[in-house]
């Protein structure tokens, strides 16, 4: 049986979701174009607010270093980009959400716009979280266990990276309640069986914790015990979000017919 060769209407169709594609991406990297060329004359202000919780901690004396020669210039035009996209992130998300939105039902939308906005929110609490309470914890350990004889002159590249490895983590941490939500909403879960499992996922926010952060207890408690209170909170938004599923349904119960463009 032969392949049916596709319609021009279908052509014409799919070219014009790829022309709409290519504007909305032109409009995202227009936006964080936009807010880097703004932040570049601050570019070192933004470095040198960024190593405060290292710097005020060092012993007296002792203070970043650039190994490379050309890490003065390069390493805060790179801390710049990235908060330019972290910035631009929810025009980025906008662009992304107008583009799938025409193609999904109605309560998909209902549900997928305040994760969406939720998911925002938590990575940026996850970095305020990392940058003011954890990384000043991380570095009042890190200097208090280095060697006599020793001096921490760590690289403004090394700790960048650091930094921002630190931040993605805690975000992406922070995210619990939203994977909790679209687990039930597909269906992967229940509510009943989230809370039956409490006791696994306390354990591993545990074990999360202890790698992410040094090995202190304090440190690691941070981490955890939100963890575990985001955790409790999806569950809860997924009983009020999630409506039951349907017997021999394949969505969330009473799916609406799908929106025009």
């Amino acid at each position: 049986m032969s392949r049916r060769d596709p319609q021009p209407d279908e052509e014409l169709g799919f070219l014009s979701h790829l022309i709409e594609l290519r504007a909305r991406l032109l409009k995202a990297i227009a936006a964080v174009l936009l807010v880097l060329l703004a932040l570049v004359p601050f570019a070192n202000r933004l470095y040198s607010a960024l190593a405060r919780p290292l710097v005020e901690r060092l012993p007296e004396g002792a203070h970043l270093v650039a190994i490379e020669v050309a890490s003065p210039f390069f390493t805060p035009l790179k801390l710049a980009f990235f908060a330019a996209l972290f910035l631009a992130m929810p025009v980025v998300l906008y662009q992304l959400w107008a583009f799938v939105s025409p193609g999904l039902y109605r309560h998909e939308k209902r549900l997928a716009q305040p994760l969406l906005v939720s998911a925002v929110a938590l990575f940026y609490l996850g970095c305020a979280f990392a940058y003011f309470l954890v990384l000043p914890m991380v570095f009042r350990f890190l200097t208090s266990i280095t060697p006599q004889g020793v001096a921490m002159m760590t690289d403004i590249g090394h700790y960048l990276d650091f930094v921002l490895v630190i931040f993605l983590a805690f975000g992406l941490c922070f995210e619990v309640p939203v994977a909790v939500v679209i687990l039930v909403a597909v269906g992967l879960l229940t509510p009943a069986q989230l809370v039956k499992s409490r006791g696994y996922v306390i354990v591993g926010c545990f074990v999360v914790a202890a790698i992410l952060t040094p090995p202190d207890i304090l440190s690691q408690t941070l981490l955890a015990v939100p963890m575990c209170l985001l955790y409790e909170l999806g569950v809860l938004a997924a009983r009020f979000l999630v409506k039951p599923r349907a017997e021999g349904n394949e969505g969330i119960a009473h799916p609406s017919p799908r929106q025009e463009e």
